[in-house]
């Protein structure tokens, strides 16, 4: 993989056009125990390493933005995805760059 990301969104975007009302289609691809720490109110949780026998969960002609810790899982991810014909776009910075509040369970 030559790890190409062809779309990316910073976390401010993503925060402003939710708090604009805008209905985004958001996956956080973390690992279980980061996820409970806190996650992005509307995201599908689908950790990294179940995306691949998960992906029929995921609608290919809809922008998806994926999301995880730094940008890097994510951006895997988004390659992954957009192999397989899948509309993504990689989060930049991750949740260490959110800074609006985050649901925790």
């Amino acid at each position: 993989m030559a790890f190409k990301i062809s779309k990316e969104i910073t976390p401010q975007k993503v925060a402003a056009q939710l708090k604009k009302g805008e209905s985004l289609i958001m996956l956080d691809v973390r690992e279980l125990g980061e996820w409970a720490e806190g996650h992005i109110a509307a995201a599908k949780h689908i950790p990294l390493g179940q995306l691949l026998e998960r992906q029929q969960e995921l609608d290919p002609a809809q922008e998806t933005i994926v999301i995880c810790r730094s940008g890097s899982r994510s951006g895997l991810a988004c390659e992954l995805l957009n192999e397989k014909g899948y509309n993504v776009v990689n989060m930049t910075g991750g949740l260490n760059a959110w800074t609006d509040v985050l649901v925790c369970e």
